[in-house]
């Protein structure tokens, strides 16, 4: 993770930020609430535990994710949104999705957003 000294602008660090395949896509899930890896790991289709470590580390560095530990056996870990820049991403995300739906449903793949369940029929 490397920050560069100078941006075009604001909009361009936080692109870099949140750039890659997966980063988004652990922060959409991770507005459902705190989870542990093992679950983020079943969630995402196609993600590989080291890549889901890698890509948390980063977003933590980045402050828009928390880990929690809890003392006993087995240790026990949770990933969440923090309160400040996390929840502040997801309304990006937010309108991001409502992108996508609108396209994929102009260019008759409504059946994509069905399967996966995120419209109904």
């Amino acid at each position: 993770m490397k920050i560069r000294e100078e941006y075009t602008c604001p909009l361009e660090l936080v692109h870099d930020m949140i750039k890659g395949k997966w980063k988004s896509i652990i922060l959409w899930r991770l507005r459902l609430g705190a989870t542990s890896l093992a679950r983020l790991e079943r969630d995402i289709d196609g993600i590989n535990q080291k890549m889901l470590l890698e890509q948390l580390k980063e977003l933590i560095e980045y402050g828009f994710v928390e880990k929690k530990s809890f003392d006993g056996y087995p240790l026990r870990v949770e990933y969440s949104l923090t309160i400040g820049m996390g929840m502040q991403i997801v309304n990006a995300l937010k309108i991001m999705q409502c992108i996508g739906i609108g396209y994929l449903k102009e260019h008759g793949m409504e059946k994509v957003l069905i399967e996966k369940e995120v419209i109904s029929e």
